[in-house]
């Protein structure tokens, strides 16, 4: 009997598909004060990040996502778990201290992750790492998404729905930049300076006050009324499900615009002067408005800065106060039942008159 030889064919080969490209932010079609609260908290992160309230299906996650593609990148040390930066000698993490970091500089993206609602607080802060206790008998720190986060963006949709605690723990990070973890006997300092991003529907619930106090911005997203924009926004989603690859390159020339404009304007930020005359206005318009606390004078300062760094001009005038004075401001005013003005309102006719416009 006669056996035939048999041709091994090679073994196929399985690639992993890759996820399409963002939406380009400078495709985004409206939305003007989502996208300029965004913009601002990238110019200067210390504003304290953005809180993004509107219908279903206004873009507020597209924007947020949109972000990953505009950012300008970064140097950090490769393989640290935190990104750090390489010319500082100085820091929390233990994984690249000592002389050498600045000959591993490396050029990453700046990261911008996604919390999912279901997140346990282990999952967002770190916790112990169990394979490693199990496997090797060594108590060591798993990093969460907190960690992951560090020198970026952390967006987290539908906010309103996440639980209080939790919500807790991240503003409180958000405004030190320094996640502490003690579990089962390991604790861990490690940096965190991200810009918090949060979503959501009003019809689902607001915030607590106390919690919404603590973004820097509050931008209110409704849907768009011209027929010509919503025509566009069709066009373009269409063209973008189509060919994702195709349609991110027909506006890359509009993506490096925005990007040289974000970073001259984070190297022209120290420089912008805010005047004593303006500062002065500033916290007689927070006085009027009867705003607790002084975040509302910080915010207001640190946003009118960026604005004027973001256009390219050196001092900071009344006019940029008046333009960003509702993102800074509406999320701040003490809720009166009683009250029949309506918020924006309130605050626009105050800026008319501590601005005299």
């Amino acid at each position: 009997m006669r056996l035939r030889s048999r041709r091994l064919l090679p073994p196929t080969v399985v690639r992993p598909l890759l996820p399409p490209p963002p939406f380009p932010f400078a495709a985004i079609v409206g939305q003007p004060e989502l996208k300029l609260a965004l913009l601002l908290c990238v110019v200067n992160p210390t504003i304290g990040g953005v809180m993004v309230m509107g219908h279903r299906g206004t873009a507020k996650s597209t924007a947020v996502r949109a972000l990953a593609a505009l950012l300008p990148p970064i140097k950090a040390v490769p393989g640290c778990p935190y990104a750090c930066i390489p010319e500082k000698t100085a820091g929390l993490c233990t994984h690249c201290h000592g002389p050498a970091r600045k000959a591993m500089a490396a050029t990453i993206a700046v990261p911008v992750v996604d919390l999912p609602l279901g997140a346990t607080e282990d999952r967002v802060c770190g916790t112990l790492d169990i394979e490693r206790a199990l496997t090797q008998g060594v108590q060591s720190f798993a990093p969460g998404l907190l960690a992951k986060a560090n020198r970026g963006f952390l967006y987290i949709d539908e906010v309103n729905l996440l639980e209080d605690h939790l919500v807790d723990v991240l503003l409180d990070v958000a405004a030190s930049g320094v996640n502490v973890v003690e579990r089962e006997g390991i604790s861990i300092r490690h940096p965190a300076r991200f810009v918090l991003v949060g979503s959501g529907n009003p019809e689902e619930g607001d915030l607590r006050p106390q919690l919404l106090d603590r973004f820097g911005l509050h931008a209110r997203i409704t849907t768009i009324t011209d027929v010509a924009e919503r025509v566009a926004i069709v066009k373009r989603r269409s063209a973008y499900d189509a060919d994702a690859s195709a349609f991110t390159a027909s506006w890359e020339k509009a993506q490096h615009k925005l990007q040289r404009q974000i970073k001259s304007a984070q190297k022209r930020l120290p420089e912008v002067e805010l005047p004593d005359a303006v500062l002065y206005k500033i916290a007689e318009l927070c006085v009027k408005l009867a705003i607790d606390g002084h975040r509302g004078e910080l915010t207001l300062s640190r946003t009118a800065t960026a604005l004027t760094a973001l256009e390219g001009r050196a001092e900071v005038t009344d006019e940029d106060v008046r333009r960003i004075a509702l993102l800074a401001l509406r999320h701040r005013l003490r809720k009166d039942p009683l009250e029949t003005q309506d918020d924006e309102v309130k605050i626009e006719r105050a800026v008319g008159e501590v601005l005299n416009t």
